[in-house]
């Protein structure tokens, strides 16, 4: 099931690897020869924590440095996701196997932590921190062996079952003490490619493990080569870090190769293949079944209900029907009376369309694999710049409805269109910015990149959303079917069911319920720095809550419109982002029983973001909601004869 979803990525690295007249790859996945003993850079990404939410720099702790430090040029998406990926000392060299060499301390001398340095180490193991390294762009995983009883068999046996976890711990507690990793035993899996006789044999990485260890000071024998000898078996004590006094130690690191047949282009399946699978067609079958329930629902109002409602509105021989005509065509004189606030509202659709537009193609191109976790920051880099771009669309839509609704005042519209939901976000972002920038985090965004980000904003957006929102607004508005009276009729007094937060609650608790599964692991991927990589599934989910959406949408607006309220613009918006509620209850349930965050800032930073996530959310389904319901209303009116 899995190799189903993710062939299209296998295909494109494999087309890379058969071309042999032209070197013609997908970005950011072409494959890099080695040669016997070639050095193989080791690479510092972060450290993270689940518990904290604040990713540092690799130097931000005392680890050993290289004679000259050198930070990668970084790309938008990896500014953002706090990496500062940077040189280390490690030498690793391909195919070339290292017992245990002192990584810093020469001359058989340790490294001296000062009270301030073995305070903030402390710091970060007990805060749960890893770390994470790169080789060949390759990130490190730690293995961990679980066992668990065969209970099919008579001697029940252990079976072990191996899973990895993202880069490695930077310590461990135990009984109030606290010890630090400072040995670490890289195993790196290459695949031997096919070469001619009178040709050098080429290698290329497939595999970056770890295995972090704690060994204590007195326990290692060093000399002047800078090599050292590991103790034997159980002989050793983990080296303890005191907060409160100098700590003296050894950085060590060992090298292991192993060859694999794991070939290069599916060398990502390791990473890729740390979830479940078939949790994810479970989600994909439970969708299905929602949306199957939703449509036999829809299918029978219109069907059933519909087809008879027109037919009665429509018999011409029987006039005191006509005269006691009663249900949502009573309203017809009514139902296109614009709203209030009709600015605001077409701006809301207007960047709603803006970010079904960008999510759309987002999920797709990540579904061909152009967007692989491989590329580093390249889905938040185009995400960021396809919402710029899509702000044509946007503002074309938003146009052409306020002008639909009676406006008048396009450019304020399209000001508005621009400014309102950005906006909020980076408002948002700047304020919880400013609490990172206090915490000294690489997840701060530099202040020159919040200069570019701005600059793209009015540089590129607001100019695009001008451009769509004066031909928006130049185009013919939409042709509604029935004319508008200009006394508007009274509304009769609504059943408690026809409320608007009850509607809310009833209209979002089947989108929702077709996606939630999925949800977790995006929360997952988000909040506990894991990778997802089924864009496959996420596209297909991506789809069912369109269509789920739409249908509860329709379904919304014509109870309301039976029970002779017109007024369900504003309504249709709100009651159709009601998923985006259920969203939000389902974030502070992950918090209080998944995370471990105890902290004010940590909690901030979720809480602020999960905010974005929900208002994003809300925005979108709402506009998919409306945008169905409105051609809904169209179709039913122009279906009827009105005198």
């Amino acid at each position: 099931m899995a190799a189903a979803m993710v062939w299209w990525p296998r295909f494109l690295l494999l087309l890379c690897l058969t071309c042999k007249t032209s070197t013609f790859y997908v970005p950011g996945v072409a494959p890099i020869n080695f040669h016997q003993n070639d050095p193989v850079e080791i690479k510092a990404v972060k450290l993270t924590s689940s518990r904290t939410q604040l990713p540092y720099e690799y130097y931000s702790l005392p680890f050993c440095q290289p004679n000259k430090i050198t930070y990668k040029a970084e790309n938008l998406g990896e500014v953002l996701r706090g990496d500062r990926i940077v040189n280390t000392p490690f030498q690793v060299l391909m195919n070339s196997e290292k017992k245990c060499e002192v990584l810093c301390g020469q001359s058989g001398k340790p490294v001296t932590l000062t009270v301030e340095q073995s305070r903030l180490v402390a710091e970060r193991i007990t805060e749960d921190y890893y770390v994470h390294l790169i080789a060949d762009n390759l990130p490190v995983a730690t293995r961990l062996e679980l066992y668990s009883n065969n209970r099919d068999s008579d001697d029940k046996k252990k079976e072990k079952d191996v899973q990895f976890e993202h880069g490695y711990r930077l310590g461990f507690t135990d009984v109030n003490k606290i010890y630090l990793h400072n040995h670490l035993s890289f195993i790196l899996y290459y695949h031997r490619e096919d070469m001619e006789e009178d040709q050098e044999h080429t290698y290329r990485v497939v595999r970056f493990e770890v295995i972090p260890q704690s060994i204590r000071l007195e326990d290692l024998k060093t000399d002047e080569k800078s090599s050292c000898i590991l103790p034997e078996g159980t002989n050793s004590s983990p080296q303890e870090i005191d907060p409160t006094k100098e700590n003296q130690l050894y950085f060590t690191y060992s090298v292991h190769w192993e060859e694999s047949d794991i070939k290069w282009a599916s060398r990502w399946d390791t990473y890729l293949t740390m979830s479940d699978v078939q949790i994810h067609w479970f989600s994909i079958i439970n969708s299905v079944v929602v949306v199957f329930f939703l449509s036999g629902i829809l299918s029978m109002i219109i069907i059933r209900t519909l087809r008879k409602d027109i037919a009665n509105y429509n018999k011409e021989d029987d006039i005191e029907d006509t005269m006691e005509e009663s249900g949502w065509k009573l309203v017809h004189g009514d139902v296109f009376r614009p709203p209030q606030y009709p600015m605001i509202l077409s701006s809301l659709l207007g960047s709603g369309i803006q970010l079904f537009c960008m999510i759309l193609i987002v999920i797709f191109v990540a579904m061909l694999g152009m967007l692989s976790p491989s590329s580093r920051g390249a889905l938040m880099t185009t995400a960021c710049f396809l919402f710029m771009f899509m702000g044509v669309f946007g503002g074309f839509s938003a146009g052409r409805l306020y002008r639909t609704l009676k406006g008048h005042r396009w450019k304020k519209g399209a000001f508005c269109t621009a400014t309102l939901y950005p906006g909020v976000v980076f408002g948002i972002c700047f304020v919880l910015n400013c609490f990172i920038w206090g915490k000294h985090s690489s997840g701060a965004v530099p202040f020159p990149t919040m200069v570019a980000l701005l600059c793209m904003w009015f540089g590129i957006s607001l100019p695009l959303v001008y451009l769509g929102y004066y031909f928006g607004f130049r185009k013919q508005p939409y042709d509604n079917p029935v004319r508008t009276n200009q006394i508007p009729r009274q509304i009769p007094e609504q059943r408690w069911y026809m409320n608007r937060f009850v509607g809310i609650l009833m209209a979002g608790i089947l989108p929702f319920g077709a996606m939630f599964i999925e949800l977790f692991f995006i929360f997952s991927a988000i909040w506990e720095n894991q990778f997802y990589y089924l864009f496959g599934f996420l596209f297909l989910v991506f789809i069912i809550l369109v269509v789920s959406c739409s249908q509860i949408s329709i379904v919304m607006v014509y109870f309301q419109l039976c029970a002779e309220d017109y007024r369900w613009w504003w309504r249709n918006f709100l009651v159709s982002g009601g998923s985006a509620f259920y969203v939000l209850v389902y974030a502070i349930f992950y918090f209080v029983n998944k995370l471990d965050i105890v902290e004010f800032i940590p909690s901030l930073l979720y809480f602020g973001y999960t905010a974005l996530m929900v208002l994003s959310f809300w925005l979108l389904t709402g506009t998919i909601g409306f945008y169905a319901a409105y051609m809904f209303v169209r179709k039913i009116y122009a279906a009827v004869k009105i005198d």
